[in-house]
């Protein structure tokens, strides 16, 4: 016999009369049968959080166990899918029950009646342990999806189903585990708040690329880390989000909008299908994952979404690929948590704000991670986590700010002046930081150019200069400051326009590889030192500023990357164009 209502408060719902429940047990609520999960259990009362809406629900209505965790459904069919923050489809959905979501109506994650092709890759007889490979299917054209034993399951595969097209239910393997036959499916679950088994977290100085210049070179982050993007209103998040989530040079990408603005979340359910992979040419869903959780929807699925999100990530962490995750934003995500804590009347902490919240958002982040993977065979995996914070008025004293700079390693300051300036992407040289810069600096300068981590220091610097300048010229005027300190700002000009701006909307200037970063960066600097130097030895700055190259170095931005010279011929062609310069003064 299941239990009964006692109170309905929102999304929270009070019941009695549970038999044995247990804590984030899957709950049904009501004649409506509800999506909820129990977050408190205290004496005889359970305290749920409903996914769906209570509008109509009353004291007196059933409420059933189900004995389940919540969990997410993780088997072929998830790239290229749109879901929920509970990880129900929306596009059958749709199709079931028109443009508007039905309460109470239950449809499974994965499609039960597409068949996929497996190709066994292990023998009967062979002896297996979490994580081991089963076999293959081809989920999209970008992305082999390795069928692989639960981490619950080990022992000796006694029957593997033949090559041949099956659906998620099917049984495509039989394991002997401890005289028991479990029967293995291209289909798993796993519970969404547990993070997957690992055999172990690794060291890693392997850069995410992105394509970002001030990304990549000033502020980057590790294949496995994380990093935070808070800004104001109109700042640019989204659009960085959308930049990593095309650009990274990861396998699989999860973007979960969690509590964002229909229309925005709307255009990335449009723009999203219609991009193309930059590394395949298909379509960019074939290896991306988009959770959906509009403002509008249920406060409590927001909760569950980044979980939701996080544990698909890991799933394919599993498999070997490099996956980013891209949350959207994480501040929806406490104000939901900030709601279901009042309303269990729990003492609220900074901003009314649960007092579990800073632990809460380090248990997300802290499930990224570059690792070494069960199961054989052996090989690498890696969850990046990149989560938006928007706090009120860009205010970055707001608790969800500090509790998410504790947790990360990477600070992304987006800068309403920048943003109104139309400098984008609007991130803050002065005051974003990345704790990775020294051994992702080590590992550009063992495995590209040498002397790259110099360069970068050297850049910062001169961007620095320019800010104490300023201050300066405020007080005195630009024509008080020597020609050594004049230089400093045109140089810093050049770093900030032509360098650290970059059109997301253009076809070229979208995305910068690594060399030409390196080109553009080094082009500049360069002429730095050859005019600080002519400088001091008595050279006119007005002629010397003046140089042609110049303006040719502000568009080597604009040109594709097969039109970008290398470094020694633009390193030439910049000591010959000043070389008249010398020959005029001797």
């Amino acid at each position: 016999m299941g239990g009964y209502i006692v109170r309905v408060a929102g999304p929270l719902v009070t019941a009695k009369g549970l038999e044995k429940p247990m804590m984030y047990e899957v709950v049904r609520v009501g004649d409506l049968k509800l999506f909820g999960e129990i977050i408190g259990i205290e004496n005889d009362l359970v305290f749920i959080q409903v996914y769906e809406d209570t509008n109509d629900v009353k004291p007196g209505e059933p409420v059933e166990n189900t004995g389940q965790l919540l969990s997410v459904e993780l088997g072929p069919g998830l790239t290229s899918s749109i879901f929920d923050g509970i990880q129900r489809p929306l596009t059958a959905l749709q199709v079931n029950t028109g443009d508007f979501l039905t309460r109470g109506f239950s449809i499974n994650a994965l499609d039960r009646n597409k068949k996929w092709h497996f190709v066994p890759i292990v023998n009967e007889g062979s002896q297996v342990e979490p994580g081991t490979f089963l076999g293959d299917v081809d989920e999209s054209s970008t992305v082999k999806h390795r069928i692989m034993v639960p981490p619950t399951i080990s022992g000796k595969v006694q029957w593997i189903a033949p090559e041949g097209d099956y659906t998620v239910e099917e049984t495509i393997a039989k394991v002997e585990q401890q005289g028991n036959v479990v029967e293995l499916k291209l289909m798993q679950k796993w519970p969404v708040r547990i993070p997957r088994p690992v055999k172990e977290k690794v060291f890693s100085d392997i850069p995410m690329l992105t394509g970002q210049r001030i990304l990549d070179v000033f502020f980057p982050v590790i294949k496995g880390g994380t990093a935070c993007v808070p800004g104001p209103f109109g700042s640019g998040k989204t659009v960085i989000q959308h930049q990593l989530a095309k650009w990274s040079d990861v396998d699989v990408v999860v973007y979960v909008g969690c509590g964002e603005r229909g229309n925005e979340m709307t255009e990335v359910l449009i723009e999203f299908p219609e991009l193309k992979d930059p590394r395949t040419g298909g379509p960019l869903m074939d290896r991306t994952v988009l959770v959906a959780n509009t403002s509008n929807m249920p406060v409590a699925a927001r909760e569950a979404s980044v979980f939701t999100g996080i544990a698909i990530a890991e799933y394919y962490r599993d498999m070997g690929y490099d996956v980013a995750l891209m949350a959207d934003s994480t501040s929806r995500w406490a104000e939901a948590m900030r709601e279901i804590s009042t309303r269990l009347e729990e003492m609220p902490g900074e901003e009314g704000y649960p007092a579990y919240l800073a632990s809460r958002i380090a248990s997300f982040y802290e499930r990224s991670g570059f690792v070494k993977c069960l199961g054989e065979p052996e090989r690498t995996g890696s969850v990046t986590v990149i989560g938006a914070v928007s706090p009120p008025g860009g205010d970055l004293s707001d608790p969800v700010v500090q509790a998410t700079l504790r947790a990360v390693q990477v600070f992304w300051g987006l800068d309403q002046q920048l943003a109104f300036a139309r400098h984008f992407p609007s991130i803050n040289w002065l005051n974003s930081y990345s704790l990775y810069l020294d051994r992702i600096g080590q590992y550009y300068n063992r495995t590209f150019e040498n002397d790259w981590l110099q360069k970068r220091n050297n850049a910062m610097v001169i961007l620095q200069r320019e800010a104490e300048l300023l201050e300066l010229v405020r007080l005195v005027g630009y024509d008080a400051l020597s020609t050594e300190e004049q230089l400093y700002l045109e140089t810093a000009r050049s770093l900030r326009e032509d360098f650290l701006q970059q059109d997301a909307f253009d076809d070229i200037d979208s995305y910068c590889s690594l060399r030409k970063q390196y080109v553009i960066l080094s082009s500049i600097l360069l002429i730095h030192e050859i005019i600080l130097d002519h400088l001091r030895k008595g050279g006119d700055f007005n002629v010397l500023i003046k140089n042609p190259i110049r303006e040719r170095v502000s568009q080597l931005r604009w040109l594709k990357e097969e039109d970008v010279p290398d470094w020694d011929t633009m390193e030439r062609a910049i000591v010959e164009s000043f070389s008249e310069e010398v020959k005029a003064r001797d």
